[in-house]
């Protein structure tokens, strides 16, 4: 198809020459001194034409054969740039094929190269890659020092440039500093980040376990809980993870009013968690703050008939922990959870503990044998079971039966 075109552009170019140029009778004349030519005016016009061709084909090899130098430099300066981001593609794959020595020679050349190319010589970006791969390299290699070098070198190149380039720098000597168990140091570099960046998952992970290796739990669990809204974690890790988190913060108090501001801080859901409210009463039993325990009890025991079986079992043992000094008023909890699911050890051995506790030795007696028989319990609670059993015993009179009592508690271990 295309060589009938030209063909057919052919034909009409031989058309309009022999239309125009066939009945030109036109004549040039030139005169030099005692001469004279005489050229038809479609010679002369062609040979114009050819001067005019000749010319600037000559213009043009001129041109060009004067440009070689600049041509070879550039060809040359290209040629280094190709090799350069090369050298840099090379220590990227190396880092990642866990060739440490070799990724660190390569982002050197990558470095050397770049330092004679002018167009890369001021190229932040590549820079600040190159460093960072020598320092992950280093890093790998237990050079903390050469490390340290390289990163306050690239976090000096990139700050000049900001941008993402900085941002990745300092997430990476943060992450690096939690490696080296400098948490402070990962918090510092953290809170230097600009709001956005900060709240970015990588970031907030990275501040969770900083926090975890300060013993901050609080605050690990408000970054947990971003964590869990930003969908950092599955449901089911993120319910444990919170858990956990509201449960050492618990643990870490050291008095009832720092115990009640800890338990402030928790949210609805750590409120409405069986295993943390179990948690909170057994440190604020163990604080010497029994009616609190059994007040952040209350509200989940009273809606015992629907927990589930592990959550009525936390909350079970607990009020067995926590009996100590109850009121009546806790009797038509126990007993409406013990009619919608009386077959649970752990609720048998909480109804036991409440109604020793009450003086209800007739109705205490059958929950604490079964408890005491039940090895499915902690030994603790069967322990206090044989125990409260022989205080039963003694004060009926018999006391052959309290001491056979006492004996199976000590043998218990």
């Amino acid at each position: 198809m295309r060589g009938v075109v030209w063909l057919v552009l052919l034909f009409i170019a031989a058309v309009v020459s022999a239309s125009v140029l066939g009945r030109n009778d036109g004549l040039v004349s030139i005169y030099q001194g005692a001469w004279r030519i005489d050229l038809s005016l479609n010679l002369f016009l062609l040979l114009l034409l050819a001067s005019v061709v000749l010319l600037f084909v000559a213009f043009q090899a001129i041109s060009g054969l004067l440009a070689l130098p600049t041509r070879a430099q550039a060809w040359r300066e290209l040629k280094r740039e190709r090799a350069a981001h090369a050298a840099l593609r090379d220590a990227l794959t190396e880092l990642f094929a866990a060739r440490y020595a070799r990724a660190q020679r390569a982002a050197d050349q990558a470095l050397l190269l770049q330092s004679h190319v002018p167009t890369l010589a001021n190229e932040v970006q590549f820079t600040t890659l190159s460093q960072l791969i020598a320092a992950s390299s280093l890093h790998q290699m237990q050079d903390r020092m050469g490390r340290e070098s390289r990163l306050t070198e690239a976090l000096d190149t990139s700050r000049k440039a900001g941008g993402s380039c900085a941002d990745g720098a300092q997430l990476l000597a943060a992450q690096w500093a939690l490696e080296d168990r400098d948490a402070e140091r990962s918090l510092a570099l953290l809170s230097a980040l600009p709001p956005g960046v900060a709240r970015r998952t990588h970031a907030l992970r990275l501040k969770l376990t900083a926090t975890r290796q300060l013993r901050k739990p609080l605050e690990a669990l408000q970054t947990a809980r971003l964590l869990a809204k930003h969908q950092g974690f599955s449901a089911l890790a993120a319910k444990a993870l919170l858990r956990s988190l509201a449960m050492e913060a618990l643990e870490l108090s050291l008095d009832e009013e720092q115990l009640r501001r800890t338990w402030a801080a928790l949210d609805a859901a750590n409120r409405k968690d069986a295993f943390v409210v179990a948690r909170a009463a057994r440190r604020a039993k163990a604080l010497g703050h029994v009616s609190l325990a059994r007040e952040w009890l209350q509200p989940l025991w009273e809606q015992m008939p629907r927990q589930e079986a592990e959550s009525r079992q936390e909350l079970a043992l607990a009020l067995v922990d926590c009996a100590h000094g109850l009121g009546n008023d806790w009797l038509p909890r126990v007993e409406a959870a013990l009619a919608a699911h009386g077959h649970d050890a752990a609720l048998l051995a909480a109804a036991g503990a409440v109604f020793e506790q009450r003086q209800l030795w007739g109705k205490a007696k059958r929950p604490l044998e079964q408890t005491a028989a039940s090895e499915a319990l902690p030994t603790s609670v069967r322990r206090q079971a044989l125990r409260s059993l022989a205080s039963i015993s003694r004060s009926e009179g018999d006391e052959a039966k309290a001491a056979s009592l006492e004996r199976r508690a000590a043998m218990l271990e």
